[in-house]
């Protein structure tokens, strides 16, 4: 039986629904005088009984909320609407609603649908109700919902068996690739495809599989790779006098390194440090094959005493993310930022934030099409991110936001973090072939799925609508459990390498760990049923961690998980083929040589 009931703040607590009212008067012109807010949640799986008690212990709390069973009647002309995620999309008021019921009960987690309702209350004519409707649903993550009741909350998922091998691949023509690359959405050019095609027909000497060709596109992406601060410069004309002296200096530092590579944006972005090391000028920098957050050696003074630390800087970017679904894409900025250095075993302990958009008090109606309103993007980012750092207990000591009319075709947001370990704490050793891959965590869902391509591509029109997918859904305690585990030195001193799950899911933090590696597919924990091979292997599911422990300590590293109530599972072993495998329903799924991989 599915159970519902609806919770709204009091009046004097209101303060979401009178935000609301107040974005509908300022931003779309629109007459309101009031708006209701209510927080819905359908229960299957549990007693009447016990949903009884988590009225008031889950659902509400009593000093400053009112509960119904049904909605409440309103006045005459007042518009309701109801919202929902998208199918797929994950729902932490939900999730975390149904923790709340195993901990309430002692007994399995039941299932928990949540969604909200709008009473717009006011002077609002069809038209109006239409428009405020388009500004509150984001169709990148929501849709309006039913207001009837459904039978049940289990979901009806076809469970796929195979994935797809592209017969004919190898054979076509390049127009014929050119009309493949569009269909499927890819990421990569004409030429990667080309030589995609070169590969699997003169080396592996057969048709691709798609999750072969999704989990490359996703390897090659500029994201994941940065191809195009790689490409090369064969020829630079430069008319302004101080940026040309700044070249002439690049090119002087690169003799005095005796450099051969090829000239690149990427190379000018990094010779600065390494000559700094060459020259001896950076003796405190910790180098390690492990690259996960610039890592620098420091003592701090513990209790009086120096001690030997690390500490840790790392900025990410998600402006793609945040254009396109602005909390979602503000609040996994920074808990990618937090990622990073955890994945380190640093702990973070700050942060910063800067962001650039364009005039926020630009008419709704003037809003570019494909695009959400300024304000909309301003302020539900800042929520977003306030949200995230507010759950997992993180300081951010400077926001600064820039405006400017160029950054209304795509916005920035950058959060950046610094954090620190002990360095006795952190062991970092080369995986050997016998070794196991612990995947810590979140589990895996549709979220974040082609994330990691999707910003690596042009911004469309229609971006707004066929982009849901891309952008990940944070759980910021999720994460908080595993800041909590890796401040335990006898769970880091396990860790011979660590990887954070971000762009490109399993395919590449995990890929990325050793030469050589065999991936159990149907190992990876899942949010629901239904994902096929493709997206487990690309799903950019957040708070994830992929480690690296010797066979023997395997054991005693998911004990560890446990304590912390975090899931952990060996999902990968290490090998000498130099090859990434991966096998789903016991097929063997995709099987690439590393040194392709690498020839991007």
């Amino acid at each position: 039986m599915v159970y519902r009931i609806y919770s709204e703040k009091k009046n004097a607590y209101a303060v979401e629904a009178k935000s609301v009212a107040s974005d509908l008067r300022r931003t779309l012109g629109v007459d309101v005088e009031k708006v209701r807010f209510f927080n819905r949640y359908d229960v299957e799986g549990v007693t009447a009984a016990d949903f009884e008690r988590a009225k008031t212990l889950i659902f509400s709390e009593p000093n400053v909320d009112d509960i119904f069973d049904e909605l409440p009647s309103f006045d005459k002309g007042t518009k309701v609407f109801a919202t929902e995620y998208l199918p797929g999309q994950f729902d932490v008021r939900a999730d975390s609603c149904s923790q709340c019921f195993s901990l309430l009960t002692g007994k399995e987690r039941p299932t928990v649908r949540s969604g909200k309702v709008y009473a717009i209350m006011g002077n609002i004519t069809e038209d109006d109700f239409i428009k405020i409707k388009n500004y509150l649903i984001n169709p990148v993550e929501a849709r309006e919902a039913s207001f009837e009741k459904p039978e049940t909350l289990a979901a009806e998922y076809s469970i796929p068996t195979e994935v797809e091998t592209l017969d004919g691949f190898t054979e076509l023509d390049r127009e014929a690739l050119a009309t493949f690359l569009r269909g499927f959405g890819l990421a990569m050019d004409l030429d990667d495809v080309a030589f995609l095609q070169d590969y699997f027909k003169n080396t592996e000497r057969r048709d691709p599989t798609i999750t072969e060709i999704r989990m490359i596109d996703t390897y090659w992406s500029d994201h994941c790779r940065h191809t195009t601060f790689s490409t090369v410069i064969d020829e630079a004309d430069i008319e302004v006098p101080y940026v040309k002296a700044a070249y002439d200096k690049y090119l002087e530092i690169r003799e005095e390194l005796g450099s051969k590579k090829p000239i690149c944006l990427m190379d000018i972005a990094t010779v600065g440090g390494k000559v700094l090391r060459k020259r001896g000028k950076l003796p405190d920098l910790d180098v390690s094959e492990e690259i996960n957050a610039c890592s620098v050696k420091i003592k701090a003074k513990i209790d009086g005493e120096d001690k030997d630390y690390l500490l840790m800087f790392k900025n990410e970017t998600h402006n793609h993310p945040t254009e396109i679904e602005p909390f979602g894409g503000a609040a996994t900025c920074l808990g990618g930022a937090i990622r990073d250095p955890l994945s380190g075993r640093a702990y973070v302990y700050q942060a910063m934030r800067v962001t650039g958009a364009s005039d926020p008090r630009v008419p709704f109606e003037k809003t570019l099409k494909g695009k959400l309103p300024q304000r909309k993007i301003t302020t539900t980012a800042a929520a977003g991110y306030s949200s995230y750092g507010n759950q997992i207990g993180l300081s951010t000591g400077l926001v600064n936001e820039f405006y400017h009319e160029g950054y209304v075709a795509k916005r920035m947001e950058i959060g950046a973090v610094v954090g620190a370990a002990p360095a006795e704490n952190v062991i970092r050793e080369c995986p050997e072939p016998g070794d196991v891959i612990v995947l810590l965590g979140g589990a895996t869902g549709r979220d974040g799925c082609g994330g990691a391509t999707g910003s690596s591509k042009q911004h469309t029109l229609d971006s707004i609508t066929e982009c849901g997918a891309e952008v990940q859904k944070g759980n910021p305690v999720e994460e908080l459990k595993i800041q909590k585990m890796f401040r335990r030195p006898e769970v880091t001193r396990l860790i011979k390498r660590c990887n954070d799950f971000g762009a490109g899911g399993v395919s590449v933090a995990i890929g990325e760990l050793a030469d050589g590696l065999l991936i159990n597919l149907d190992k990876v924990p899942k949010k629901y049923e239904g994902l096929d091979g493709t997206e487990l292997a690309i799903s950019e599911s957040q708070e994830r961690m992929a480690v690296v422990v010797d066979k023997n300590d395997a054991e005693t590293f998911i004990k560890y998980a446990a304590e912390e109530n975090l899931n952990a599972v060996e999902v990968a072993v290490v090998t000498d083929t130099n090859r990434l495998v991966m096998t789903w329903n016991g097929k063997e799924i995709v099987n690439i040589s590393r040194d392709f991989l690498n020839s991007n």
